[in-house]
């Protein structure tokens, strides 16, 4: 058996404020500091132990991952990948969802939040929140680089990140934890528990409360809990 750990970030400043995040980079709010703490110490007393941790690019992924191991005691290795980061908002980033339900309409807002096809408006390349204009996303191509996504757009990248890096690491008998973002945790569950389009509009994922994956050999998931 293998087990795969999987913590969404903890509160940042922008869920407080009720903000589409996305790829902006923000810092964890206070409540956000003490839910990745929480994780770690949970996880410690209830004698969790990992070999490796993989994390998206976002400071408040990392921050609540360096506070997780912090509290465990672990010193592991660490990947870091853009392939975890949240889902790309286009050009709802940076706005209030309450003001935006207000314009839009709360179905359509539900649409862009929760359907798997339906994509949020694009940026243009001009737009100060491109991610082509942050440093950290400097080696990536012009593919690489979001103008927006849907759910399926985030799974495909997430996905590709568990084949090309991840897996092996549980196939070699390693556990696992992976400290990443609401959206990119639905499409790796969605692709765990073969959810269909519908069953993934419908989970929610809270933040900074660890959930275990028992697998198999076959990396096939036997039972999942909250920890």
């Amino acid at each position: 058996m293998r087990k795969l750990v999987l913590v969404r970030h903890g509160q940042s400043v922008w869920n407080l404020e009720n903000k589409f995040t996305g790829w902006t980079d923000v810092e964890l709010s206070s409540k956000g500091i003490e839910e990745a703490i929480s994780a770690g110490r949970t996880l410690k007393e209830k004698g969790y132990h990992f070999d490796v941790a993989y994390t998206s690019v976002l400071k408040r992924a990392n921050d609540t991952l360096d506070y997780i191991l912090k509290e465990m005691g672990e010193d592991i290795p660490i990947h870091y990948s853009y392939k975890l980061n949240e889902r790309h908002y286009g050009a709802l980033q940076g706005l209030n969802k309450d003001e935006t339900r207000a314009k839009y309409g709360e179905e359509q807002v539900h649409l862009w939040r929760r359907s798997a096809t339906v994509r949020p408006p694009e940026l243009t390349e001009d737009d100060p929140r491109y991610p082509g204009k942050d440093p950290k996303y400097k080696d990536l191509t012009k593919e690489e680089l979001p103008l927006t996504e849907n759910l399926i757009d985030t799974v495909k990248r997430v996905i590709e990140y568990w084949n090309s890096d991840i897996k092996k690491d549980l196939e070699e008998g390693k556990d696992v934890i992976i400290v990443a973002h609401g959206n990119s945790l639905r499409g790796l569950i969605k692709y765990l528990d073969q959810l269909s389009d519908e069953e993934v509009m419908n989970l929610e994922i809270a933040t900074g409360t660890p959930i275990c994956y028992e697998l198999d050999e076959n990396l096939k998931p036997m039972k999942h809990y909250e920890v």
